[in-house]
C-alpha cells in the first residue's frame, strides 16, 4: 500500500534522510525505531507531505504516486497522521475535535457531518467525555482523541508518532487493542515511530531501525527479539 523508494530529504543544505526504502501493507503494522534526532519524525512528515521530498519516490496505493503533492491531497487519498504531542485543539470539546477531521473526506466521497460510530466503539471514553474540552483530558485520553480524530477520515494508512509517550500502561493496552481492531476490522495499515520496544514487538510485524537518517536494520518482530535490536538503539 505504501512504498518508499530511495527517499531522501533535507533541511536547507543539510541532508537528514538518505535512501530510505520501506513497505507498509494493508492491515499490517510497521514500527520505525531509533534514538532521538535520527530522522524518524522527518520521515513521517515527508510521507504525509508536511516536509518536502528531496529525492526518491513515495507510492501510495496501486496507482497513486506522490512526489510533491500536498498534505491535503494525501489526506484525501487515505493517509492519516497523528503527530508527536497529539496536536489536539485544547479549547475545543472532544466532539468538536472529532468533527475537525471530517472535512478531509471532501473530494474523496460525500462530505459527512456525523462522527462514525466505530470511533466511539473503539474509544468509549470519547463518548463519555464528549463535551469536555481537549485540554482538560488526561494524556491517555488526549491520545485516544487524536487517534479517533484521525480515524474519522476513514484512512487506509494510519501514521503515528510516539503513540505511547507519557501514557500509563493500562491506557497503552487499551490503545493497542483498539489499533489491532483498526487493522483487523477496517484493514488499515499502521506505520508508527515508537521508543517503547515492548509495545512495538507486541503490535508490529515488521521493524526498521534508523540511524543518522538511514535504515541500518530491518526484519520481522517474530524472528528477532527486542533485546537483539535494543543494542542498536543504545550505541
Amino acid at each position: 500500500m505504501l512504498e518508499l523508494t530511495n527517499l531522501s530529504a533535507s533541511y536547507g543544505k543539510s541532508q537528514v534522510l538518505w535512501d530510505v526504502n520501506m513497505i507498509v501493507e494493508s492491515g499490517r503494522a510497521v514500527a520505525l525505531l531509533g534514538r532521538n534526532g535520527v530522522g524518524k519524525t522527518t520521515l513521517l512528515r515527508t510521507v504525509v507531505g508536511l516536509h518536502p521530498l528531496g529525492d526518491g519516490n513515495i507510492r501510495f496505493g496501486n496507482e497513486a504516486v506522490f512526489g510533491r503533492t500536498t498534505a491535503f491531497e494525501r489526506a484525501r487519498a487515505g493517509m492519516a497522521y497523528v503527530p508527536q504531542g497529539r496536536g489536539i485543539f485544547p479549547h475545543l470539546t472532544v466532539t468538536e475535535n472529532l468533527l475537525m477531521g471530517l472535512p478531509a473526506l471532501a473530494g474523496r466521497r460525500k462530505v459527512e457531518k456525523t462522527i462514525p460510530e466505530y470511533v466511539y466503539d473503539l474509544f468509549p471514553v470519547l463518548k463519555e467525555l464528549a463535551e469536555r474540552k481537549g485540554g482538560n483530558l488526561s494524556g491517555g485520553q488526549q491520545q485516544q482523541l487524536a487517534i479517533g480524530r484521525a480515524l474519522v477520515t476513514r484512512p487506509k494508512l494510519l501514521i503515528l508518532d510516539e503513540p505511547t509517550e507519557g501514557i500509563q500502561p493500562n491506557i497503552v493496552q487499551q490503545i493497542e487493542a483498539a489499533l489491532r481492531r483498526v487493522r483487523q476490522e477496517l484493514g488499515v495499515g499502521v506505520l508508527l515511530v515508537e521508543q517503547y520496544l515492548e509495545f512495538a514487538w507486541s503490535f508490529a510485524e515488521t521493524f526498521f531501525v534508523m540511524q543518522k537518517g538511514r535504515i541500518i536494520e530491518s526484519g520481522s518482530t517474530t524472528e528477532r527479539s527486542a533485546s537483539e535490536v535494543e543494542r542498536l538503539l543504545s550505541v
